[in-house]
C-alpha cells in the first residue's frame, strides 16, 4: 500500500485542479437521471382520440361516453368526415380515432351486432396495444351494460348476468403501474454505467498524451499498484454518484425502496468497481482521449440500454443476443437494482448476479494489471 498511496495522492489532486471532471462527475449522471426520468414514459394514457359520429343517437353517445368516462382519452377532435381522422392519424395529430357508422343505434335495438371503427397509429407498436386492449375492455364494459339494462327491462334480474368464470388480477411490486418505479431504478444502473469507466479511461490516457506515463514506466513501481491508485478514487467519486442519484430517486421522484438499502450499497460497490475497471482497461488499450472516449461509449453505454434489460425484456430477444447480454454488468445490477426497490428480495435471490459482477471485476483488473505490466517490462 505504501506504492498505492502516493498515485491516489497524485489522482485525487488531478481530480481537484480539473473543474471538469468534477463536473462531468455530478452534474452530467443528475442531467441525465432527471432527462429520462421525466421524458422515458412507458405510460400510455392522455391518449389523443378522434370521433366520428354518423349515428348521432342516445345509444352512440353513450358508447362514446364509455370511452371518455376511462380517463385514459380526451376527445382532441369531433369530425363529420371519417377521411378528416384519417388525414389527422397521418400527420401524427391524433393517436386513434373511432368511426361510428349510420344504423349504430338501429342495429343495437333490434338484437344485431352493432359495428365500430377504431384506428389507431401503431407508429408506436407497444402503446397501440395498450390501446387496443383498452378499446376491447371498454366494448365488454358497454356490452354488459347493454346486457344488464335489456334483462332489467324483461324483469329477469340479475341471475342471468351471472358469470360463468371471474379471474381478478393483482398487481404485484408495482401495483399503480407507474413507469417512474421502473425506469429510476434502472436509470441508476446505465449511469453507473457510462460516467465511471469515461472518466477513469480519460485519467490515465490523459498521462500518455501528456508523455508522464514513461516516468511510471521507468519507475519500480508494480503494475497493480498503479492500477489500484488509479481505481480507488474514481470508485469513491462514482459512490458519491451513487448517493446522489439514490436520494434524487427517493425523494424526488418518489421511488419506493421496499429492499434494504444498506444491503443495497454493499452491493453497489463491486458493480462500481467492475465499471470503473472498464474504463482503467481501455484506457490501457488506446493511446488518445477521442479514441478511449468512443470506446467506452461503445462497449459501456450503449449496452446498457439494450443488453441490460432496462428498456427491452431480454427474454424477447434472440437465444445468442441473450447469452451475448451477460458480458455487460449492467445486466447483473438491473436485476438486482428491480430486486431492491420493486420486489424488496435479498440477497439469496440475487447472489448469482454479485458474483458475476465479483468475477468481472477481478477479471478486469486482471487483464489491466497484464496490460501496463507488458509496458514495464
Amino acid at each position: 500500500m505504501n506504492s498505492v498511496i502516493p498515485i491516489l495522492k497524485k489522482e485525487f489532486r488531478e481530480i481537484w485542479r480539473d473543474p471538469y471532471t468534477l463536473g462531468m462527475a455530478i452534474i452530467l449522471p443528475l442531467m441525465l437521471l432527471f432527462l429520462f426520468g421525466y421524458a422515458l414514459n412507458l405510460d400510455v394514457k392522455d391518449i389523443s382520440l378522434a370521433v366520428v359520429d354518423l349515428d348521432h343517437s342516445a345509444e352512440s353517445r353513450a358508447y362514446l361516453n364509455t370511452i371518455m368516462n376511462t380517463g385514459k382519452f380526451y376527445l382532441a377532435y369531433r369530425l363529420s368526415d371519417p377521411a378528416e381522422a384519417e388525414r389527422l392519424l397521418d400527420q401524427g395529430k391524433i393517436q386513434a380515432a373511432v368511426l361510428i357508422p349510420g344504423g349504430f343505434s338501429r342495429a343495437l335495438l333490434g338484437g344485431e351486432t352493432a359495428q365500430a371503427q377504431t384506428l389507431v397509429d401503431g407508429t408506436f407498436p407497444s402503446s397501440a396495444r395498450v390501446i387496443q386492449g383498452y378499446v376491447e375492455a371498454i366494448n365488454q364494459v358497454f356490452s354488459a351494460r347493454l346486457l344488464r339494462d335489456h334483462f332489467d327491462a324483461l324483469g329477469a334480474g340479475d341471475g342471468l348476468l351471472v358469470p360463468a368464470v371471474t379471474n381478478v388480477s393483482r398487481v404485484r411490486y408495482n401495483p399503480a403501474l407507474e413507469s417512474a418505479n421502473f425506469v429510476i431504478p434502472g436509470l441508476i444502473g446505465v449511469i453507473l454505467m457510462a460516467f465511471p469507466p469515461l472518466l477513469s479511461a480519460l485519467a490515465i490516457v490523459r498521462e500518455k498524451e501528456r508523455g508522464s506515463i514513461q516516468q511510471i514506466f521507468v519507475s519500480p513501481l508494480r503494475s497493480w499498484a498503479f492500477i489500484v491508485g488509479k481505481l480507488i478514487p474514481y470508485v469513491i467519486i462514482s459512490l458519491a454518484e451513487w448517493l446522489i442519484i439514490l436520494l434524487v430517486a427517493r425523494y424526488w421522484f418518489g421511488v419506493p425502496m421496499t429492499g434494504n438499502g444498506w444491503l443495497f450499497f454493499l452491493v453497489s460497490i463491486p458493480y462500481v468497481l467492475s465499471t470503473v475497471s472498464i474504463g482503467l482497461l481501455v484506457s490501457a488499450l488506446v493511446r488518445t482521449q477521442l479514441a478511449a472516449m468512443l470506446m467506452v461509449i461503445a462497449f459501456t453505454m450503449m449496452p446498457a440500454f439494450i443488453f441490460s434489460g432496462f428498456m427491452y425484456p431480454i427474454a424477447n430477444m434472440p437465444e445468442a443476443i441473450q447469452a451475448y447480454s451477460l458480458s455487460f454488468p449492467a445486466r447483473y445490477f438491473i436485476n438486482i437494482t428491480h430486486g431492491v426497490f420493486l420486489r424488496g428480495v435479498g440477497l439469496d435471490v440475487w447472489w448469482k448476479q454479485l458474483a458475476a459482477l465479483a468475477v468481472y471485476t477481478a477479471v478486469l483488473v486482471g487483464m489491466a494489471s497484464l496490460r501496463f505490466k507488458k509496458k514495464v517490462a
